[in-house]
């Protein structure tokens, strides 16, 4: 140091790709600002990737390259080590591992690496006195991560809900402006980028069950279980269901929910008709959001774009200003951690939406009245379209309050009539 300014934060970046161009780009075209505000200036003084002969956009001139990224962990000339490998495992919990154990500090945006041994990370983070960050994990450029752990700090968090995932999201959004089927509008998001040739970590859940059980964690000191977690994607959403949802006053979003009460930590990932009158049904594309429920604030609302190269970078450097101004670990569990419990969704108390198509015939209602009423359940509200003569009918009917068990039983039976022309649907319907 000299002049009373502080050494240069020296960075070593391992994947430059889309997030990882993007940090470099932050770096360069901020660089006097982000030394103000972040009291030390910083450098990229090395990088990682599969191939150095591709036009990146950028310059890697001056940086030490590495082909295998665990290297970066040794090198002197690097304070802090960012992991945009991606996966769970091989390289990018190898390098989690060699740059925790050499005491520096890591930043990651892979929310699968933390979601399956954050609590690992943490605790050998704890033991070399090496932060580890990982904002850009969850919901891209929302700050929910800082948020949780330190601006929410006086509060008891009692839920923590919202939409984790941008390609779901974007897909039902799609689907509700034009009318197309999700398979449609799947492959134009491949197209387009948002979502990957192997769509089944987002449209299946998994993504967004990745981040809700790091959220989980953050905001009451649980665990992380990912066993603990019951999870459903959006693959039998119809465009049938999102007409009639909205005719009923909701939309359908693929919902992250973490709750925790005397039984512990609750935590589950599905489909979810929410209310017109909530901010939540109004966050359409590609962007997240996130609700966090506490004492004594009570309700707070985080709104953004969740994924793409912006957003993510954003979020990374956000995250080496914090290692730069003297940051400590963001995993900080409580001294006793409650149990995360796994959700047994038939006993799960909602209200339910429920979708038949049945032949035109007397008595259908009759039978499909009786039923529900065996099992001790009653209808809010009923829609049924016009049709042709001779046509199936589509039926929607809206439950009262009841237990999932009890739908089930009630739609097993309803499946068997002779006139129910398809398999019954079923979408719970979450009070926010």
């Amino acid at each position: 140091m000299s002049d009373g300014n502080k050494a240069v934060l020296k960075v070593g970046i391992a994947g430059l790709g889309t997030v990882g161009g993007g940090v470099i780009k932050i770096l360069n075209n901020h660089e006097d600002l982000l030394a103000a505000r972040c009291g030390r200036p910083m450098q990229v003084t090395a990088v990682c990737a599969r191939n150095r002969n591709v036009d990146r956009g950028f310059s890697v001139d001056g940086m030490a390259w590495y082909d295998n990224p665990v290297d970066l962990a040794s090198d002197p000339n690097v304070d802090v080590v960012v992991e945009l490998i991606g996966g769970s495992d091989g390289p990018a919990f190898a390098l989690a591992q060699a740059a925790l154990n050499e005491g520096k500090p890591f930043v990651t945006a892979n929310k699968a690496l933390i979601a399956q041994h954050g609590e690992g990370l943490a605790a050998l983070a704890a033991a070399n006195d090496a932060p580890l960050r990982f904002e850009a994990a969850v919901a891209g450029g929302i700050p929910i991560i800082k948020a949780l752990s330190e601006g929410l700090s006086a509060n008891a968090i009692s839920r923590v809900y919202g939409i984790l995932n941008g390609t779901c999201n974007y897909i039902l959004s799609v689907m509700e402006e034009t009318g197309a089927p999700f398979e449609d509008i799947l492959a134009d998001a491949q197209k387009l980028g948002y979502a990957e040739a192997d769509p089944t970590f987002d449209v299946d859940g998994i993504d967004a069950a990745h981040k809700l059980a790091i959220l989980s964690s953050v905001a009451f000191g649980a665990s992380l279980n990912m066993d603990a977690m019951y999870t459903q994607g959006i693959r039998n959403i119809t465009p049938l269901d999102i007409s009639f949802s909205a005719e009923l006053g909701y939309k359908i979003k693929l919902m992250g929910i973490t709750t925790i009460g005397d039984e512990g930590v609750k935590q589950r990932v599905h489909p979810c008709l929410v209310s017109l009158q909530t901010a939540i049904a109004h966050v359409n594309d590609v962007n997240n959001a996130v609700v966090v429920e506490g004492e004594p604030i009570g309700q707070t609302v985080y709104q953004g774009p969740g994924a793409g190269e912006g957003p993510t970078a954003s979020a990374v450097v956000a995250d080496l200003c914090d290692v730069a101004r003297g940051a400590t670990n963001a995993l900080l569990p409580a001294p006793q951690k409650p149990p995360t419990t796994y959700i047994d969704m038939d006993g799960h108390q909602a209200r339910y939406y429920v979708r038949l198509t049945v032949a035109d015939e007397p008595g259908v209602m009759a039978d499909i009245t009786a039923a529900l009423r065996d099992e001790d359940l009653s209808i809010e509200s009923l829609v049924q379209r016009s049709h042709a003569a001779g046509e199936p009918a589509s039926v929607v009917l809206v439950t009262h309050e009841t237990n999932e068990t009890k739908i089930l039983r009630s739609i097993e039976r309803i499946a068997g009539l002779d006139f129910i022309a398809a398999a019954p649907s079923y979408i719970r319907i979450e009070n926010l």
